[in-house]
């Protein structure tokens, strides 16, 4: 006769759940065993099967299925969960290892470069709060660096338009956009 499985039962009977444990152990490491090849990994996963079993005792439904299938259940989740964690940790490991790749002097100046270019990133999110017609400008004129005649012929419009698209951008954001001077010097 099986212990019972009711997770509280557990807890005020150690005694229900080692006989619990011993009787399924062999199965348990069996079933690892298939699915890893490290045995300290075996170990670990063995170990987290059966807390998943404490953890998940009280939803046991004999109805459901054999006690042998729920315990499945159970052990294929944490070998799966494994498993998803090692790939994101190896892809991890991979993305990391490629940075070794850069010098000190090469990763200085991506460093260098894209702290230049935080003012232009402060910009672009910035920029969504302007009309299309004033962020055409302001991109062209702040970001891309060209002038204000430039941008016009760049986008069709006279120098005036533009300087007044500019001028209307600028004021709405003030403290991020340099003015015309600053960009053509």
């Amino acid at each position: 006769m099986e212990p019972p499985l009711d997770a509280a039962h557990f807890g005020r009977d150690p005694d229900a759940f080692e006989a619990f444990y011993r009787a399924h152990l062999p199965w348990v490491r069996r079933f690892v065993a298939r699915r890893v090849d490290d045995p300290h990994t075996a170990a670990d996963l063995t170990a987290d099967i059966f807390l998943a079993v404490v953890d998940s005792a009280a939803s046991y439904d004999a109805s459901a299925g054999t006690l042998v299938a729920w315990l499945a259940g159970i052990a294929r989740n944490v070998v799966a969960d494994h498993v998803r964690r090692r790939v994101r940790e190896s892809r991890a490991h991979e993305r990391l290892s490629g940075r070794a790749l850069l010098d000190e002097q090469s990763a200085d100046r991506i460093a260098d470069r894209i702290d230049g270019e935080r003012l232009s990133r402060e910009l672009y999110r910035s920029l969504a709060s302007l009309p299309d017609n004033q962020r055409a400008v302001v991109e062209l004129v702040a970001v891309d660096g060209l002038s204000l005649v430039e941008a016009a012929q760049a986008l069709g419009i006279s120098a005036g338009n533009a300087r007044v698209r500019y001028h209307r951008a600028r004021a709405r954001l003030q403290d991020v956009v340099p003015s015309p001077f600053e960009v053509i010097a």
